[in-house]
């Protein structure tokens, strides 16, 4: 049987369907919101294990081209590997979602949202949120949602919700926020130096949001949801629980705070060994194993949190505002148009800026249409940066820490217009322990403004984290890899001395205070502006010139009659000059010149040409003209392409010169100046010699 719900939102209404589409998922929902539509299915294995300590979910969200009317580019017409942008929108669902499923269900949970309907104005990505946990909620799958998720863009003094692609092109800020009915969960977004107070109202306006949108989808269980299936929790009670509790608590108290990651790690893995070994019988039980593995897990999680609440000592022995120590370098690498070193306590990225023409932009092909960038970033986070093995590659933490460090410099990279390059970072993590995406944005800074990239502002980011207890609380500046795993909060703040630009969340309790999330900010800006110090002292202002090894980028305008002059006939005057100087010139209808050099010799040499094109001869200037016909009463020399003038026999030399073929060679260049234009529009010209004067009488 089809059940319907809709709610308004704006100007048209949100749709959640079930019962005709899908039917044989564990749940499935078709929604629509004007002419975007997704369908969302979750399905569950049908055997389940007991004692998993995760959630065994995947989440892939997925596009389909015919949504917007296109068929697929390339040579195979069929949707492929999913691209970054599908990738990003499963990390988007999955993170507000997956704490909300219990381990103890022990199945496989498969997630499938499918864009079926674009109407290329409404963002897919947020009805996909809704519909996914709508599929959860109304199936027999147990979940403590329901959640959902608001777009909240701040317009001309404005908050708008679920903007539209339009509108989020002229926002100052466009942030995603999902969270439960009890409150926010995950917040990401960039930003144009905006400030804390505009980012805490976008959050509220969000609340207020969600909460009405997971009533919607309360509604709709109670109309058609299914009972829950069971969970299959560890029913095993762990033998001699309290004798190892009481011998290893007062001694891994002490080992969690031995300084340095690695020798932190180990002190606590000798006691934990320690005491498997005197226990080695009764871990031979593959669940006694999970439950001795749990067990100091939950006294890691007991010991960090009571002695920050309690003491505001943290592991490495800083008080919980404190940051790492910060070395800066700029210039590190010969070759690379710009690289920097970034290093902060155990985390360290290599970043590298290349510089690229118009030819090198990423261009996107996906149902909302084809579009350009001129400014991309890319994080590799390689085994050896935590001290392990495994394979290299490209996964979603990649692709997600490298879409968070892009957003947050991307607002100060300036634009075509004043800088028409093409900007490529590479972010290299050497080591991490705590942030490394917020240690990209500022060696991004650092490396752009080593390549001469005139960035509006320096931008830094720095990673926050939040332990609370009852009415207790402390937020923590700059947090280790522990304190991430074992905190209840995880949120980056990047921007430069002026606002924000780039934001991520990600809440593992309910119901955050406003008073928690001010402070959080407000310690954050804190921390923000102190590593800027740190990094302006290393470099705040773009290098005076870009790299030698850089490609040369001149633009200049013409008048529009001379189009024409410099295009030639059929092309061939342009063609012409960009085999002499190996270049690329770009003409277009406005006058815009653009020349695309392989170095600054090259391109300033072609500008030259060009100037000379498209300028009129000015009588008393000196040209480097080429020698085009010798004849016996002087020679025909080309002093701008298409320009010829004569230089007679009398200008060639201050003595008598019999022959001019004795002086001069066909093709041979060399310096002339024009001496004047008669009134047939003829051309004078005069040989100069070394001391640049007149040949000549």
């Amino acid at each position: 049987m089809v059940q319907r719900i809709t709610y308004k939102i704006g100007d048209d209404e949100l749709i959640l369907e079930t019962g005709r589409l899908a039917k044989q998922a564990n749940g499935s929902i078709y929604a629509q919101y004007a002419g975007t539509a997704i369908i969302a299915t979750v399905c569950a294995s049908s055997d389940s294990q007991e004692g998993l300590d995760y959630v065994p979910l995947t989440l892939e969200y997925n596009e389909k081209y015919y949504a917007a009317g296109k068929i697929p580019g390339g040579f195979i017409k069929r949707e492929g590997r999913p691209k970054d942008k599908e990738i990003l929108v499963s990390r988007l669902i999955d993170r507000p979602m997956r704490p909300l499923f219990e381990k103890s269900f022990g199945r496989d949970i498969q997630i499938v949202p499918t864009c079926i309907s674009s109407d290329m104005m409404n963002p897919p990505d947020i009805l996909a949120v809704i519909a996914s946990s709508a599929a959860v909620v109304i199936s027999d799958i147990p979940f403590n949602g329901p959640i959902a998720a608001a777009r909240i863009a701040w317009i001309d003094g404005q908050y708008v919700v679920n903007p539209t692609f339009e509108q989020i092109e002229k926002a100052d800020m466009e942030i995603v926020v999902a969270g439960t009915a009890e409150g926010i969960t995950m917040v990401e977004g960039g930003a144009h130096e905006v400030s804390e107070e505009v980012m805490l109202g976008a959050l509220d306006k969000a609340k207020e949001v969600i909460k009405a949108l997971c009533a919607v989808q309360d509604e709709l269980r109670a109309k058609c949801g299914k009972e829950k299936l069971p969970l299959n929790p560890v029913v095993t009670e762990m033998k001699n629980r309290d004798a190892i509790y009481n011998e290893a608590f007062p001694r891994m108290k002490e080992a969690l705070y031995t300084k340095g990651k690695f020798e932190r790690r180990a002190a606590c893995d000798a006691v934990k060994k320690e005491l498997a070994d005197k226990y080695a019988e009764q871990l031979e039980d593959e669940t006694q194993k999970k439950l001795f593995n749990a067990l100091f897990e939950d006294m890691e999680y007991s010991i960090l949190r009571s002695t920050i609440l309690e003491k505001g000592v943290r592991v490495d022995g800083r008080g919980t505002e404190d940051i790492r120590d910060i070395t800066c370098e700029i210039d590190v690498l010969p070759r690379p148009h710009g690289s920097a070193v970034f290093t902060r306590g155990e985390t360290q990225a290599l970043v590298v800026a290349t510089l690229g023409t118009v030819f090198d932009e990423q261009i996107f092909d996906d149902i909302e249409g084809d579009r350009r960038e001129n400014f991309i970033l890319h994080y590799n986070f390689p085994p050896y940066s935590v001290g392990e093995t495994g394979r290299l590659g490209t996964g979603r933490r990649e692709i997600g820490h490298g879409y968070l460090a892009r957003r947050s410099l991307e607002p100060m990279v300036p634009g075509k217009d004043s800088f028409p390059y093409t900007v490529r970072v590479v972010s290299e993590i050497m080591e991490s322990n705590g942030s490394s995406s917020m240690a990209s944005v500022c060696g991004g800074t650092l490396a752009m403004l080593n390549a001469g990239v005139p960035m509006k502002s320096p931008v830094a980011g720095i990673a926050m984290g939040l332990i609370t207890e009852g009415d207790k609380y402390a937020v923590l500046s700059d947090i280790l890899g522990e304190e991430d795993h074992l905190g209840d909060m995880d949120f980056k703040v990047a921007g430069t001395d002026k606002g924000i630009t780039g934001f991520q969340m990600d809440i593992k309790i309910a119901g955050v205070s406003t008073e928690i999330m001010q402070k959080a900010l407000e310690q954050a800006k804190r921390g923000r502006l102190h590593i800027l110090d740190i990094m302006n002292q290393t470099i705040s202002k773009p290098a005076s010139e870009i790299s030698e090894y850089a490609p040369r980028i001149e633009v200049m305008k013409i008048e529009t009659d001379k189009i024409g002059a410099l295009i030639g006939p059929g092309g061939k005057t342009v063609k012409a000059l960009s085999e002499k100087f190996q270049v690329t010139i770009n003409t277009e209808n406005d006058g815009t010149v653009t020349i695309y050099g392989k170095n600054a010799k090259a391109a300033l040499a072609a500008k030259d040409a060009v100037k000379g094109i498209v300028e009129d001869p000015e009588v008393g200037r000196i040209y480097e003209g080429t020698v085009k016909r010798i004849m016996d009463f002087g020679a025909f020399i080309e002093i701008l392409p298409g320009k010829e003038g004569l230089c007679h026999i009398s200008k060639l030399s201050r003595d008598r010169v019999n022959n001019v073929s004795d002086v001069l060679k066909e093709g041979q260049v060399i310096p002339v100046k024009l001496l004047e234009v008669d009134k047939m529009g003829r051309l004078n010209l005069s040989y100069v010699d070394a001391l640049g004067e007149n040949a000549g009488n």
